[in-house]
């Protein structure tokens, strides 16, 4: 088995091993992984912290050793807390890394960063300050960074941030946490989930004080939340089915 860190900003995680191919996820700045198959341009991963997979350029990895890995994989995960920084290279040379990247392998590639930094799981009180980060991220399809991100990317983001795992879809996430009966017994932090007409989880979003949530429809937005689901309060129609909510904290 190989094993590899991404050492770029964002790297793309497709569906299959082609640059035209469906963006499933992206791989940020720091997270590690397993190389499941490895061919001449591509290489079929699954990341660390949420056994995600998907294919990565070769070019845009980083190889390390298994006891590298296994490390870095029980070390507590330090993860940059501005919405840009930089890490400075062995040639002095600066790149750009984003909110939520992680930090713990700067060693191995041989980078420096002297920006702000966590690495502790935070109260609950903490989980919408760092969705307000995200707002008005344009909506992307796989995206996790504040330039696109998609629904279930920007929960898992926010509760990474924080300290907490989430899976990367929807979907898998609705399997986490305690189920509540009733908006009103869910507090600000808790995730609520909708479905499409066939009943498929394809939704999430933040309960918020109030009956609001913060959510990724075209971009994070915050709109109205009731019994009935999502009310769009620039389309003055509801966009989204409610179908459960979580507490995962």
């Amino acid at each position: 088995m190989q094993y590899g860190i991404c050492n770029l900003s964002i790297v793309p995680l497709r569906k299959e091993p082609l640059d035209s191919s469906e963006l499933v996820s992206q791989v940020l700045y720091g997270e590690i992984f397993k190389i499941l198959e490895q061919r001449k341009n591509w290489s079929k991963i699954r990341l660390a912290f949420d056994k995600y997979e998907g294919w990565i350029d070769n070019k845009q990895y980083f190889e390390i050793a298994e006891e590298h890995y296994n490390t870095l994989k029980k070390e507590p995960s330090k993860l940059a807390l501005d919405l840009v920084e930089f890490i400075e290279d062995e040639n002095a040379q600066l790149h750009p890394i984003l909110l939520g990247s992680t930090l713990n392998g700067l060693g191995i590639l041989n980078h420096k960063f002297d920006g702000n930094f966590s690495d502790i799981k935070n109260n609950k009180t903490h989980i919408l300050e760092t969705a307000h980060l995200y707002l008005n991220a344009p909506y992307l399809w796989g995206g996790k960074t504040s330039f696109g991100i998609d629904c279930s990317g920007f929960t898992q983001m926010v509760y990474k941030i924080n300290g907490y795992k989430l899976l990367r879809d929807a979907s898998q996430q609705a399997t986490q946490g305690e189920a509540l009966s009733f908006i009103e017994e869910s507090e600000p932090g808790d995730l609520a989930f909708f479905d499409n007409d066939e009943g498929a989880i394809t939704h999430v979003g933040i309960i918020m004080k109030d009956n609001y949530i913060i959510h990724a429809h075209g971009k994070v937005r915050i709109d109205r939340l009731d019994h009935s689901g999502i009310y769009n309060m620039d389309k003055k129609k509801h966009t989204h089915k409610l179908r459960v909510i979580k507490k995962i904290i």
